[in-house]
Formats: structure tokens, sequence, C-alpha cells
């Protein structure tokens, strides 16, 4: 595309421009290595002349009306337009000293006192927690330069570290005696301080189902054990084996209960709800071992080895009576999940599946197998009564075995499902989507996760795209837009309009932050459920 012409030593360059010919002329001159100038158009016979050119470019224009006819116009500048950029900073340590630490770590980490803080420079900053709005800070720079001023050096700071934390190590290794000292303290100052509520949940709900249920079963167990003793029926022991294990599987679950109202500590900052599944899935493995494992192990040395039934005549009063019992618990039982359910909008059947509330679900699941195998034991008695025939007896322990293992199974599962962690419904999913959806903060949501923790306790988790135009109005609203056009008048220079970044910047990034805190604190209020919730900005 480039068109050259020779002429008198002219070197002549036309641009191949359909709007603007440009001709650029450039006058050549060669010269040999002994200083002689040489014609353009000449040629170097010897080979070993060694050639520096030197170029003097002017600039023209060629008229289009006559392609023969060349006109050199004078010399113009050149512009060049420079894109002015912010140089590149390197944030080294020295700038992370601005950071920000807390009272309680400038006390921890740098062995300070708290009147040490007193003199520092004090920064108020938005709150993560929802009980305060702003809190206090220093700058990291600051707390350094104070520990230094306490302790007098780097080497005397990092002696009194390790002095500390020696001194913490053997804090832990007397922790027994430590916790000894605490309950005598504890039992000194009982009679000042408030009486703990973890009595009066075995008062109500759950609780209240569970100790009924330990009170009957244990009577039960005395009452077929004697009744076991006396006739020395197989089924009569699988009755007894099976009211021991319910009244130890409903005293773990009373622990269970008991355990889960404690209150969230650093080691477990989501607390101990799930201490309640923990008790349900060992009661559940318990009624497996304890009750179908000896029962059918009692109906199969029946079968091996079977011997004569003595008068049945007690068993079948001990059965009567422990027929009204576990009814009545039973009846307990069910009525405490209907209310339970009926709070929460669900069926019956969904309430026991889901495993809302697994303290009653394993009342109500052992309560109703004892109800079926009391009928069991007592149709496979009457029948070797009748024949005389012990192998109905024996088939009994077997039959009641097998419904305490389908019964034991259905709790391991259900148990096993629930500490895992399992998604909520999904109209309820919905519902939180859409929520967040509706704000005109938020562009759209990723990656949605709710995870029932148990006792009626979400964990919502979303990625978040947030508008920052509408972050950006909503920190507009707050300001003064006259002292703020004053201020956008006032940038002349680079350095002056980054600082004006920087800081309007900061204030943004505050209010993106506030506004994280409203929603999640709008999906707390709306959904009493959700109890902990991670919006991620995207």
């Amino acid at each position: 595309g480039w068109q050259v012409s020779m002429k008198s030593g002219s070197l002549s360059y036309i641009l191949p421009c359909n709007r603007l010919p440009v001709q650029l002329m450039s006058q050549v001159r060669v010269y040999t290595s002994s200083g002689q100038k040489k014609d353009h158009g000449s040629e170097d016979t010897n080979g070993s002349a060694h050639e520096e050119t030197l170029h003097k470019v002017e600039t023209g224009r060629q008229d289009t009306t006559n392609a023969g006819q060349k006109q050199s116009s004078p010399k113009q500048p050149i512009q060049v337009k420079v894109k002015a950029v912010l140089k590149k900073r390197e944030y080294g340590p020295k700038y992370t000293q601005n950071n920000f630490i807390t009272g309680v770590r400038a006390i921890n980490e740098f062995c300070l006192k708290s009147s040490d803080l007193d003199q520092l420079r004090k920064i108020k900053r938005r709150s993560p927690h929802d009980d305060t709005e702003t809190f206090t800070v220093y700058l990291r720079s600051d707390v350094e330069a104070k520990s230094l001023e306490v302790w007098g050096s780097p080497e005397a700071l990092a002696r009194e570290r390790k002095r500390r934390k020696e001194a913490e190590i053997k804090y832990r290794e007397n922790l027994f005696r430590n916790q000894r000292l605490l309950w005598e303290y504890k039992e000194f100052f009982g009679n000042t301080k408030p009486r703990s509520s973890t009595a009066a949940m075995f008062f109500k709900g759950p609780g209240k189902v569970v100790m009924v249920a330990i009170c009957i079963n244990g009577l039960n167990f005395f009452f077929k054990l004697l009744a076991w003793v006396y006739t020395g029926s197989a089924s009569m022991f699988s009755e007894a084996i099976h009211s021991l294990a319910d009244t130890c599987n409903q005293a773990l679950l009373a622990l269970g209960i008991s355990q889960s109202a404690r209150t969230p500590d650093p080691t477990h900052p989501y607390g101990f709800t799930n201490m309640r599944y923990i008790a349900s899935l060992i009661s559940g493995v318990g009624i497996f071992m304890m009750g179908a494992g000896l029962s059918w192990y009692h109906g199969i040395i029946g079968l091996l080895h079977p011997h004569p039934v003595e008068s049945l005549l007690w068993a079948y009063c001990i059965l009567a009576g422990s027929l009204v019992s576990e009814g009545a618990t039973l009846l307990v039982a069910i009525n405490e999940i209907r209310r339970s359910a009926r709070a929460k909008g669900l069926s019956f059947y969904q309430y026991v599946v889901q495993s809302r509330d697994p303290s009653t679900n394993v009342v109500l699941l052992e309560d109703a197998a004892a109800v079926l195998s009391v009928a069991v034991a007592a149709t496979c008695m009457g029948l070797t009564s009748l024949t005389g025939n012990p192998y109905y007896d024996s088939v009994g322990s077997l039959g009641v075995g097998t419904l305490l293992g389908t019964v034991s199974a259905f709790l391991i599962y259900t148990n096993t499902e629930a500490l895992l962690g399992r998604s909520i419904e999904p109209e309820q999913l919905q519902r939180l989507t859409e929520l967040l959806e509706s704000d005109p903060v938020v562009r759209a949501i990723h990656d949605v996760k709710a995870t029932d923790m148990g006792m009626s306790k979400v964990r919502f988790k979303a990625e978040v795209d947030f508008d920052g135009r509408v972050v950006t109005r909503s920190y507009l609203e707050k300001q003064d837009i006259e002292q703020l056009l004053q201020e956008i008048q006032q940038v002349k220079t680079l350095e002056e309009l980054e600082a004006f970044m920087l800081k309007h910047g900061e204030n943004i990034i505050d209010t993106l932050g506030a506004e994280v805190d409203r929603l999640e604190k709008d999906l707390k209020q709306r959904n009493p459920d959700v109890r902990h919730v991670d919006l991620e900005i995207l």
C-alpha cells in the first residue's frame, strides 16, 4: 500500500489515505567511512565500506488537483496526547499500620492495660454486632508505639508475651483445680444469684414429655421385671428390657435437652442445639443394641431351648397396667407434637419425619412401639397359655425385637440427616430469595444456601450482586450536596483528585456495609427461624 517515488536524491513516501494524501519527503545523504559524500543512486563496488545514514525529514502536502506539482508546507509542531494515569502504589507493611485494632486485641496482643489506651486516638466505627451501633477502635501504629513506650523495646515485649503464654499453658494444665474452686464459689454465692432457667425446661414442652416418660417407663420396668422373675416368660423378659432401654434412653434425652440450653461460647459459637440430635441418635443406637438385640437373643434361645411357662395371670395384669401407662405417655407426646406442628404450619407427619423436635419424636416412637409390643406380647403369651406351646412366647420376643429394631433404624436415619445439615423447605427458601431480590440495592443473588441447624434455627448464606448506583445514591442522600460541589470545584491536581476519591470511596464502602447489615436484620425480623445470615458481596 505504500507508494515510493525516487527523484534527484529525494525519497517520497505516499500514505495510502483516501481522505488526506500526505507526502513525507526525506533527503538522504550517504557518507562513506572516509567522510566522502556519495550520490544516492551510486553503488558501492568495494563492498567493504561502512555506511552511516542521516535522515532529515520535512513534512508537506501534495495538491490533489495537480499530481505533478509539489508544494512544501511550513513545519508544524507534533501534538501528542498523554493519558494521565496515577502511579501504581506499592502497599507494604508500613501502609498496613493504618489498620484498626479493637481494644481487647490491643490489650491481649501488645500486653497493655486499659488505662494505656485512654491516651490514644479513638475512632468510632460501625459495629458488626446487632446489639450495638458503633464501637471504638484504635490505629495499629498508635498501639504499637504505645507498647514500645511501655515495654521499652521489642525484645522486652516479646519476653512478656512469652511469659504470658507460659502462664496460660500452666493455667490450662491446672484447669481441673480451677473448676473446683469456681464450683465452690458458686455454691457459696448460690443464694444470692438468680435461679437457673434450665430446670424450668422440664416443666413444659419436650422436657415435660421426657420427664413423664422417664417416670412411667421406670415403674413399668420394675413391675415387668418382677413378672418375668415370677413367670419366666420370654415375652415378658423382652418387655422388661424394652422398658429399661426406654428409661435409659429418655434419661439421655433429658441430658441432651439440658446441654442444648447452654449459651454459645468461643469454642462453640453457634451454640449447643445439636446436643438434642446427638442424644436422640445415641438413644436410637441404644434401642437397637439393648432393646432389639436382647429381645432377639432371648427369643432365639427360647426357640432352641424351650421351657414351660408358669402362670401368666400376674403377667397379664402388669401388661394391662403397662398398656394404660404407655398409652398415657403416648397421648402426651402426640399432643405436644400437634401443638408444635401447628405453630410451624406443618402437618403431623411432616413434623415427625423432618425430626423438628428429636426429643419428643423419640418419646412418641418409643411409646408407640411400647403399646404395639404390649399387644404382641399379650397375644403370644395368650397363645402359649391356650396351647401350652412355648414357641409362641419366643416368637413374641422376636416380634418385639423386630419392632424395636424398626424404630431404632428410623431414629438413627432422621437424626443423622439432621446432624449432616439438610436444606430447608423449598417454599421457605423461595420466600427468603424473593425478599432479597425485591430490595432496590440488590441486582441478583447467587449460590443461595439455607441450612437447618436444628430446633427451628436456620443459617442463610448467599452471594449478593449489589447495585453500586443505589449504594452511591444512598451515600449522597446523607451528604451536603453544596459542600460536595465545592470540594469538586477545588480539585485541580491529580493528588487532590486522589485524596477526594479516597475519602468518599471509603465512606461509600461503609455505606455498603450498612446496607448488608440492614438486609441481614430484615431477614431475621421477617423470618424468626433465620438466626445466622452470611451475605457475601459478589
